[in-house]
């Protein structure tokens, strides 16, 4: 297990983070650039002392400035998969992978025969002698992730391990991925801006913003009662926010009313709203449904089958259409429109 309170100054951001890892567990840390992830990766693997705060894994101390307690980040049960992998570019991937086992005094045979019984293991017994530049991108992910788990550590760090990946290769090892984290015992950590790679690959998600948690949860949580604007954005919904209006009212602070399905839950609200339950149209709809309102397309922006629709208004949202709908409406930025929502589809909860 895994328990990390990190304070550090790194510029003119101050990142102050409690976080936990349980054995077994898969953690997400995300955050937009700058936030803090990597320093917070970093602080833990040892490899920049913290100012402030205590690290501890399995209840061992391996940094506590108030006791002048480090360990140095060689003595650290710890792996480390980078963004950019960083191989020996003069090593073959078996010495490699062999390299950290040498490194801890295993004899060179015997770290060559572990190395390649965790290449075997992932697939890679026919690149052992091959060096990083002939390897594939998926290739080198999985190298690195040998050369991480072959000693043995208890946690594992992986600072965006699909990033330097194409799109094309990257759905393929992240599938791969999922299924050897699945085989470590240990604690994982993983540090992404990317929530598709959060969603598939960790069981808990934390939210890091401008060196702060912000929020953590379950995958589940955070995507149904995002915390902030970033969070919100991160998993594609929009969210409001407002004031008790009425028993199932809600005034946003533009001044224009939702009406919700359920009693509200106290007297300010935040909204979650799916874009994909936003409808557009030319014209006022018929019959008048309480939840509608008039607004302004900014932006349209075409994504696989999908097409988001960026509305300026009363209710600053976007929503997800087809493309056979954009064409109907024949929307570009500027055109007017009006937008409805169901009371059903607002999701309420307390701020």
């Amino acid at each position: 297990m895994l328990s990390a309170v990190i304070e550090v100054a790194v510029g003119n951001l101050r990142l102050e983070v409690d976080l936990e890892v349980d054995e077994g567990e898969v953690v997400a840390l995300l955050g937009p650039n700058g936030a803090g992830k990597t320093t917070a990766l970093r602080a833990i693997a040892g490899l920049r002392p913290i100012d402030d705060g205590r690290i501890e894994l399995d209840g061992c101390v391996l940094d506590h400035p108030a006791t002048a307690t480090f360990v140095a980040t060689s003595r650290r049960p710890i792996g480390v998969v980078f963004q950019d992998y960083l191989l020996f570019p003069r090593l073959s991937a078996l010495d490699n992978v062999a390299f950290g086992l040498r490194a801890r005094g295993r004899p060179r045979a015997d770290a060559r025969a572990e190395a390649q019984r965790w290449l075997d293991r992932l697939g890679l017994a026919d690149v052992a002698g091959a060096r990083p530049r002939s390897l594939s991108g998926g290739q080198a992910q999985r190298v690195a992730l040998a050369r991480a788990l072959a000693t043995d550590p208890r946690l594992l760090l992986l600072d965006e391990p699909l990033a330097a990946l194409d799109a094309g290769t990257r759905l393929w090892v992240r599938t791969e991925l999922r299924r050897h984290l699945a085989t470590f015992d240990g604690a994982r950590l993983l540090v992404t801006h990317d929530p598709v790679d959060a969603l598939v690959l960790a069981d808990r998600l934390v939210i890091l913003e401008d060196g702060r948690i912000t929020q953590t949860g379950v995958p589940a949580e955070v995507t149904a009662r995002p915390a902030s604007r970033y969070a919100a954005q991160l998993v594609g919904i929009n969210l409001l926010h407002g004031v008790a209006a009425g028993e199932r009212t809600v005034r946003l602070g533009t001044g224009t009313e939702l009406t919700v399905a359920d009693p509200l839950p106290g007297p300010e609200v935040a909204i979650a709203l799916r874009p994909q339950a936003i409808a557009l149209h030319r014209h006022r709809p018929d019959g008048s449904p309480r939840n509608s309102w008039a607004a302004t397309v900014s932006e349209v922006e075409a994504d696989r089958d999908r097409v988001r629709v960026t509305l300026a208004g009363p209710v600053p949202a976007t929503a997800e259409i087809t493309p056979a709908a954009v064409a109907e409406l024949d929307l570009v930025a500027g055109t007017p429109v009006w937008a409805s929502v169901k009371a059903v589809d607002l999701t309420t909860y307390q701020r």
